[in-house]
């Protein structure tokens, strides 16, 4: 009886070891598994963390630099309160420095880049010249009119000298560049009026007016010199100091027969290293004139630029349409062609100075803002002109 007992409990003692054995073991993997969902868990949570961090907007450094002057700024635009303008400082901007209110107080970096770039963008040489910056009264511009000479020589013959080059120096005065717009008080004391973009707007609509002339035609007097004040001779004599120019054939227009030969000629009058960065430059109705030409396969010369914003081509060219340029007329020079970056130099301070005037046109104010801009031909081979006329 104790035999068949024994033998009976046999199989119930390994299921039940069995058992205790699976259940340890699912426990072990219970435990496993609850530790790396734990660990899991902490990578989401600090991934979430991360992609919350990067989604928050960066703290810009410059608007915290710039907002302080611009509340400064615009206090005193509207009541002439320059308490908080006198002790700001601006460390590492362009706009660095603050003047007394004797001499006006510094424009906003925000309205300076907002005028610098609507002057940028008008129809002006600035667009397409050298532009630099400087903090002094003038811009020197140093020309190297020849190579360093250069020559063959063999181990047993006498090496001679070679030529020496000759460096011109150009300097560029700057001149002070002034606009003074006006606005009544009861318009400044309106906080729905943007004082700043209004000023902004027509400062710099007085200066890309007065600046487009002056690169033009300007006499260097108190101003900018143009690069049509310069002498011009014919190209086939020219000489450092002067713009070299090409005749139509016939006065006040284009010759009647093979019109196009003279855009042709003042484009390849042009020495190659200038050419492949040319820009005409002429008024609208000079490009009416010329954008009815074909060649003598019937094709236009002209052609629109065909994306927004992109300049009109004349011979594949960029045609610049500045206002200021001469009409077609007996002797004109209508039509520039030229490397304009390296033919003419824009020297201008960074700073846009703005001086409040509550008292000498009351009702209104009066705002006077300044800032200094040189500009003059720094390379007299870069630019040639077309002068409607027989020679």
């Amino acid at each position: 009886m104790g035999k068949t007992e024994t033998k009976a409990q046999g199989p119930f003692v390994e299921v039940k070891a069995a058992l205790q054995g699976f259940l340890g073991e699912f426990n072990e993997f219970q435990a496993e598994l609850k530790t790396k969902l734990t660990e899991q868990e902490k990578r989401i949570n600090m991934l979430d963390r991360k992609t919350i961090a990067s989604a928050r907007p960066a703290l810009s450094t410059a608007a915290d630099i710039d907002l302080p002057h611009k509340k400064a700024f615009s206090a005193y635009l509207r009541s002439g309160d320059d308490d908080a303008l006198r002790g700001l400082p601006l460390e590492g901007k362009a706009l660095s420095t603050s003047v007394s209110a004797d001499g006006g107080y510094l424009v906003d970096p925000q309205t300076a880049e907002q005028i610098t770039s609507v002057l940028r963008g008008a129809s002006s040489i600035r667009a397409i010249a050298n532009v630099v910056q400087v903090e002094s009264t003038a811009y020197d511009v140093l020309v190297d009119h020849t190579d360093i000479g250069a020559g063959w020589a063999d181990e047993t013959s006498a090496t001679t000298e070679t030529g020496t080059p000759q460096i011109d120096r150009i300097s560029i005065a700057l001149h002070e560049l002034s606009a003074l717009p006006k606005a009544s008080q009861r318009l400044l004391d309106d906080s729905a009026f943007d004082v700043e973009g209004w000023l902004a707007g027509r400062i710099a609509d007085k200066f890309s007016r007065a600046e487009s002339l002056s690169f033009i035609t300007g006499d260097g007097v108190d101003k900018p010199t143009g690069f049509l004040t310069h002498p011009a001779v014919d190209d086939a004599s020219w000489s450092w100091g002067n713009l070299g120019y090409v005749a139509t054939g016939a006065a006040g227009d284009f010759a009647a027969v093979d019109q196009a030969d003279a855009i042709v000629d003042l484009v390849y009058a042009l020495n190659a290293q200038y050419r492949a960065n040319g820009t005409f430059v002429m008024n609208s109705k000079t490009a009416g004139a010329v954008r009815k030409m074909k060649d003598v396969d019937g094709r236009f010369l002209w052609s629109d630029g065909l994306a927004a914003g992109e300049p009109a081509r004349l011979m594949g060219y960029p045609v610049l349409i500045a206002e200021d340029m001469p009409d077609i007329a007996p002797d004109a020079m209508a039509i520039a062609f030229g490397d304009f970056g390296a033919g003419y130099t824009v020297a201008e301070r960074p700073d846009l100075r703005i001086l409040r005037d509550p008292f000498s046109a009351k009702p209104h104010v009066l705002f006077y803002a300044t800032k200094r801009v040189g500009g003059d031909v720094s390379d007299f081979a870069a630019i040639k002109l077309l002068k409607f006329a027989v020679s």
